[in-house]
C-alpha cells in the first residue's frame, strides 16, 4: 500500500476528551476514528489489524471444533423475559413500527439457545460448539478508555453444549489453553484470574493483562502466576492453587473471559435431550468471550513508546514500512519486488520531509523500517531498523526479501 494513496492521514493531535493511550495513538496513527463516546470506525490500517486478530482467534477456535455462525443483532424482548434479563440497565432498546420491543444484543445467549434447541434431541447430538465474531451493544454509563470500554464493539463469543458436567469441564480446560495460545500470538501475556461466577457457578475465569492503564484490580500470586479479581478477594484471600497468602495487587485489563453457564440459560428455554435411558435431561452450557477491539487496544497500551505504537509482527498492519528519501526509481522497484515476494509493505512515497516520514513510521509502528536514500544506494543497500530496537543495519537490496521472510 502506498501512503500517497491512503485516504486517511496521521494526526499530530487528538481531542482532549481522549485520555487513554490506546485511543490517542490509534487515532493519531490513522487506525480508528471516534464517531461518538464509545463508538469508533476502523480505518484501513486499523481494519487490517482487526482482521488479523480475528483470523488468529478463528484459527484456534476451529481447532477446538468450533462451528462458525452469524446471529442477528436484534432480538425480541420476549427472549429476554424468558431469561429474566429484560431489565438490565446496559441494554439498548428499539421498537418496530408495530410497537414491538427489541433489544440490540449485549450477548447472544437469548439467541443461540432457542436456535440450537431446534437441532438437539438425543445425547448423540452432544457435545457441539458454535461461535460467532460479531458486533455487541452495551449502554455503558461511562464509555471511556478508547477501545477498552466501548458501547459498540466486536466480540468472539463461543458457546458449548454438553450432556454432563465432566464433558463441560474437559472442554473448558481446552478453551483456557487455547486462549493462552491466541493471546500469545496477538502479542499479549495474560494472567489467568479467578473471578465471581455470578449465578452460573462458583468461579469464572478472566484473562487479565497487567498494565497501569487497567480498570480492574487483581491480586497476583507470583509463585503460580495466577490471580484473584478484587470482586472475590474477600472470600478468596489466598491463591486458589498454592494457598499463598501474599498476593500482590496490580492494575489490569481483561481481554477475555470464560464461564461455566451450566443450565442458567438452557433451563428457561427448555433445551433438553434424551439420555441413554430415554429420559429428558437439561443441556449443560459454557460460554467463552474475547473482545477484538479491546485486545487491540490492550496491545497498544502494553506495547508503545513516546514515539508511537510497537506492533507485534503477527497483527501489525504491514510487515514493513518502506521509506523513499531518494528520487531514484529503485525504491519503487523494491516496493514492487517485495510485494511480488508476498511481503506486506507500507510504502511512504509522499513528497514530504524526511522528518515527517520518520515520525509517521514510528507512530504507525510496523515491525521493520526500510529506508532507501542516495547514501544507501551508493552501496547498493538499504537501511534496516526494527521498531523495538535502536540499532540500524545496512543490508544489500537483494537480501531484503530473505530478511523479511525470516
Amino acid at each position: 500500500m502506498k501512503l500517497s494513496q491512503l485516504f486517511t492521514k496521521t494526526r499530530r493531535n487528538v481531542s482532549k476528551d481522549e485520555e487513554s493511550t490506546n485511543a490517542e495513538l490509534l487515532i493519531r496513527g490513522g487506525f480508528i476514528n471516534k464517531e461518538m463516546a464509545g463508538v469508533y470506525s476502523y480505518l484501513p490500517l486499523g481494519f487490517r489489524v482487526l482482521k488479523k486478530i480475528e483470523n488468529i482467534i478463528r484459527e484456534e477456535i476451529n481447532v477446538l471444533g468450533g462451528e462458525e455462525i452469524l446471529m442477528p443483532t436484534l432480538t425480541s424482548i420476549e427472549n429476554y423475559k424468558i431469561t429474566g434479563r429484560e431489565k438490565m440497565d446496559i441494554l439498548f432498546k428499539t421498537k418496530l413500527h408495530s410497537g414491538a420491543d427489541f433489544f440490540l444484543n449485549q450477548s447472544h445467549e437469548e439467541v443461540v439457545v432457542p436456535l440450537v434447541k431446534q437441532f438437539v434431541n438425543s445425547y448423540k447430538d452432544l457435545p457441539f460448539y458454535v461461535y460467532q465474531i460479531q458486533n455487541k451493544f452495551r449502554n455503558e454509563p461511562r464509555a471511556k478508555s478508547g477501545l477498552l470500554r466501548a458501547r459498540e464493539f466486536i466480540m468472539k463469543d463461543l458457546y458449548s453444549f454438553h450432556s454432563n458436567e465432566k464433558d463441560l469441564d474437559l472442554y473448558y480446560e481446552k478453551v483456557a489453553k487455547a486462549y493462552f495460545t491466541i493471546f500469545k500470538k496477538i502479542g499479549l501475556n495474560p494472567i489467568l484470574t479467578f473471578a465471581s461466577g455470578g449465578t452460573f457457578s462458583k468461579y469464572s475465569h478472566e484473562f487479565q493483562v497487567i498494565t497501569e492503564a487497567g480498570e480492574d484490580e487483581i491480586y497476583l500470586c507470583k509463585k503460580c502466576n495466577i490471580a484473584v479479581n478484587k470482586e472475590i478477594i474477600e472470600e478468596q484471600k489466598v491463591c486458589p492453587k498454592c494457598k499463598n497468602k501474599n498476593l500482590e495487587p496490580n492494575r489490569a485489563i481483561e481481554v477475555g473471559n470464560i464461564f461455566k453457564l451450566n443450565t442458567k440459560f438452557s433451563e428457561p428455554f427448555g433445551l433438553l435431550f434424551k439420555d441413554k435411558n430415554g429420559k429428558d435431561q437439561t443441556v449443560i452450557m459454557g460460554c467463552y468471550g474475547i473482545g477484538l477491539g479491546r485486545a487491540m487496544g490492550t496491545v497498544v497500551e502494553a506495547s508503545h513508546d513516546e514515539h508511537g505504537i510497537i506492533w507485534p509482527k503477527e497483527i501489525a498492519p504491514y510487515q514493513a514500512h518502506l521509506i523513499a528519501l531518494s528520487k531514484d526509481k529503485k525504491a519503487e522497484k523494491l516496493y514492487h519486488d517485495l510485494q511480488k515476494s508476498g511481503s506486506e509493505i507500507l510504502y511512504d512515497d509522499r513528497d514530504v520531509s524526511a522528518g515527517e516520514k520518520f515520525a509517521d513510521c514510528d507512530l504507525i509502528g510496523c515491525p521493520v523500517r526500510i529506508v532507501v536514500s542516495d547514501r544507501t544506494l551508493e552501496k547498493d543497500s538499504v537501511e534496516v531498523k526494527y521498531r523495538d530496537k535502536d540499532k540500524i543495519e545496512f543490508v544489500k537490496i537483494d537480501k531484503i526479501v530473505e530478511i523479511l521472510n525470516k
